[in-house]
């Protein structure tokens, strides 16, 4: 069975507070396209990102919708441009992650974490899960499929009720596997473990 391969291009996830801090008060995000997740979108709204060394990412999307924790998604090399040593870790895990500031139209924050680099991972319902014989939190290898085939060991199965099948690489991660947005998925190779 095919699955779908999502490029995650550096993107912030952010709270109401912050949102507002950034934009204004009352501010709200506003849809530019659906995501293949649920009730996920890219948001028209971006900020720029600066990083420790001054370099700055202009134009950063917000993806939505609002958020119990803002957190800033990147790739490896990205920390390297802006001088940030970026923690590999899950989504949503950003304890003690790294510093890093955000500037939008009304305002600017200075967060003491909040910066990772995601570990590739999978999404799927129960069912999608039951079928490829893996559970959540499991680790599974995928092989895709193209002139430049490559094998992602380490990806994290993540299963949710509403979740569809997509599984999320960076863009340095779809770089080295000659990876395009178009027409790109991978076949399940080897189960893990936790």
């Amino acid at each position: 069975m095919r699955i779908p391969i999502g490029i995650s291009a550096r993107h912030l996830h952010i709270t109401q507070e912050h949102l507002e801090k950034l934009f204004g008060s009352g501010a709200r995000l506003t849809k530019l396209k659906d995501l293949p997740q649920p009730g996920e979108f890219a948001a028209n709204e971006t900020v720029t990102v600066v990083g420790p060394n001054r370099r700055v990412f202009e134009k950063v999307r917000i993806l939505g919708d609002i958020r119990k924790a803002t957190q800033l998604e990147l790739a490896y090399s990205d920390g390297i441009y802006l001088g940030m040593k970026l923690p590999h870790r899950m989504s949503g895990n950003t304890q003690g992650s790294a510093p890093f500031t955000i500037v939008g139209p009304k305002g600017a924050l200075y967060l003491e974490e909040g910066a990772i680099r995601a570990m590739r991972h999978i999404h799927m319902n129960p069912e999608t899960a039951q079928n490829f014989g893996v559970r959540h939190g499991d680790l599974v290898s995928i092989r895709t499929v193209g002139e430049m085939s490559v094998t992602f060991n380490k990806v994290a199965i993540r299963v949710g009720e509403k979740l569809n099948l997509y599984m999320h690489i960076d863009t340095d991660e779809a770089n080295a596997a000659g990876m395009t947005a178009e027409n790109s998925y991978g076949i399940l190779i080897k189960e893990g473990s936790k």
